[in-house]
């Protein structure tokens, strides 16, 4: 009998309820779900997760084959070792990221550091090795880096999670760009009515 759909949800705002990456990640779980009524979401809060930044500790234990870790060397690595689990498990992925200063926020590239991992997500020839799988990029921003914007060329945020998947073998990567967010935060548009001009291109997604 086939197992169900798994949907891995990776959040990262810090603002709760007024973050609008957090409300697009609930329209677009809403539509998942819907399309596929068998299917498992795992929701991963990094704010909720006590993820560190890796350390000499974390590194001595990355670099040390696993047959000579000790007690400790698996201790330091045991938060990775779930995360990458959680990722190799799942059908589906979605990010939902704020943008800090052009990019993604340090939580979410820590998770990053704790996901890419030579021998499990990443091959020692430096092939990827996370394959199969599909990614869905929710990114709030400020500011508006679409094509044609006069700020292009600082979407560092899409240009590096494409990049970052990629490395680790998948492809199949879907973004939408909530821009022009601090619209809500201005009081110039709803929370409501700001997700749901991306109703139909977080529907599309979700629905694959």
């Amino acid at each position: 009998m086939p197992q169900p759909t798994k949907l891995l949800v990776i959040e990262t705002s810090p603002r709760g309820d007024a973050s609008v990456s957090r409300n697009m990640t609930r329209r677009f779980v809403q539509e998942w779900r819907s399309a596929h009524a068998d299917g498992k979401v795992v929701e991963r809060d990094l704010m909720q997760t006590g993820l560190q930044f890796t350390n000499a500790a974390w590194l001595q234990a990355y670099f040390t084959p696993p047959a000579q870790h000790t007690a400790a060397m698996a201790d330091a690595l045991s938060l990775s070792d779930e995360l990458v689990a959680e990722l190799l498990a799942a059908d589906d992925i979605v990010i939902a990221t704020p943008v800090y200063n052009y990019n993604v926020p340090a939580l979410l590239k820590a998770w990053i550091d704790h996901i890419v991992r030579k021998g499990l997500t990443l091959g020692f020839d430096g092939a990827g090795l996370v394959h199969g799988k599909k990614a869905t990029v929710l990114i709030a921003s400020g500011g508006v880096y679409t094509e044609g914007s006069p700020i292009r060329e600082r979407d560092i945020a899409t240009q590096y999670l494409r990049l970052i998947l990629g490395v680790i073998g998948i492809t199949d990567v879907t973004f939408i760009a909530g821009g022009g967010a601090k619209m809500v935060d201005l009081g110039e548009d709803t929370m409501e009515g700001f997700v749901e001009k991306m109703e139909q291109d977080i529907r599309r997604a979700a629905s694959v």
